[in-house]
């Protein structure tokens, strides 16, 4: 497929992508999109960055608009699992953008808000629900969600869920779904827990997989940098205070070690700021919007609190701690 067009999608779906400058498919896309479009499952195979979520967004938009229905109270047609708060919402921001001619119908559920909220978004039903799996969990067993309508099931990042735990908490979702659907599984890696998850999950899946579309090496400088643990703090402010950082992110391994890196920063004159699990999702939303607008210069996060941020002009990356591989 070399255009948009080839796929067939339904005309206010195609208007949206024209409207978003979407011409050519990356390989995910080009690879996944006719199969999903024929209703049968996917195993996919794709970093971040590949295009995936349009991957699975689109074909599952066309599906539904070829017979909508409208969903019962407290259910949803299409329930997309996320490891994150942040790639949950951008992954919902797209549903949307994809479904703008359409009135989609749709719904955020995740940690660090309220959960009342979410509880009367569903209330009425929606067809796309994306979650993150604890508040999804939450919900049903508050009597808040049924699963009995779900018809379309999207898998992000699954092995991104395993490394935080979340693998049971999929289990126990997954038996409650129809089983009758369509699953579309999609994880950067294959280790045997997800591939054991995926073969309990999909019926005759096609596989896909691609890899991304620039290579991390050829785009990034890298250094390793030796330094006594004690002398870490001062080392990484005097980093940060050099002209060439212009917008730095700062990975730690704890949320406490996130805490205590803003905390030393601080002492040296810097202004920064922390997003990890334990902060809450406005303070989250807060933080992400001062760094994008550039009102603070460095972000300090955990790996998983960061997974799915979307910001432009960071110069720096720095791993204060030796990352999870």
């Amino acid at each position: 497929m070399t255009s948009f067009q080839d796929f067939g999608l339904a005309d206010p779906i195609s208007r949206a992508l024209n409207e978003e400058n979407y011409l050519t498919p990356t390989p995910i896309q080009a690879q996944t999109i006719p199969i999903a479009l024929t209703g049968r499952d996917v195993v996919g195979i794709a970093q971040t960055g590949t295009g995936k979520t349009a991957a699975f967004a689109l074909p599952i938009l066309h599906r539904i608009l070829q017979n909508r229905i409208r969903p019962q109270p407290k259910a949803c047609r299409v329930l997309v699992l996320s490891p994150t708060r942040e790639l949950s919402g951008q992954i919902l921001d797209s549903f949307n953008a994809y479904g703008r001619h359409v009135r989609l119908t749709s719904a955020l559920a995740i940690g660090g808000v309220p959960m009342g909220r979410q509880v009367r978004s569903v209330m009425q039903g929606v067809e796309v629900l994306v979650a993150t799996p604890g508040r999804l969990l939450d919900l049903v067993q508050s009597n808040g969600l049924k699963l009995g309508q779900v018809e379309f099931l999207v898998l992000d990042e699954a092995d991104r869920m395993l490394d935080m735990g979340f693998i049971n908490d999929i289990r126990k979702i997954v038996s409650k779904l129809p089983v009758k659907r369509q699953t579309l599984f999609f994880s950067a890696t294959m280790p045997t827990d997800i591939a054991e998850l995926a073969e309990a999950m999909l019926r005759d899946p096609a596989r896909v997989a691609v890899t991304p579309v620039s290579s991390t090496v050829e785009r990034i400088s890298q250094r390793i940098i030796q330094v006594d643990h004690t002398a870490k703090p001062t080392f990484l402010a005097q980093l940060l205070k050099q002209e060439a950082v212009d917008r730095a992110l700062i990975f730690t391994r704890t949320k406490h070690g996130a805490d205590k890196v803003v905390r030393e920063l601080a002492r040296a004159g810097i202004t920064s700021n922390a997003i990890h699990g334990n902060k809450s999702q406005n303070h989250r939303e807060r933080v992400l919007a001062a760094f994008r607008s550039g009102e603070i210069r460095t972000l300090v996060a955990t790996d998983i609190a960061a997974r799915g941020i979307d910001v432009d002009g960071i110069s720096h990356v720095v791993n204060f701690d030796l990352p999870n591989i």
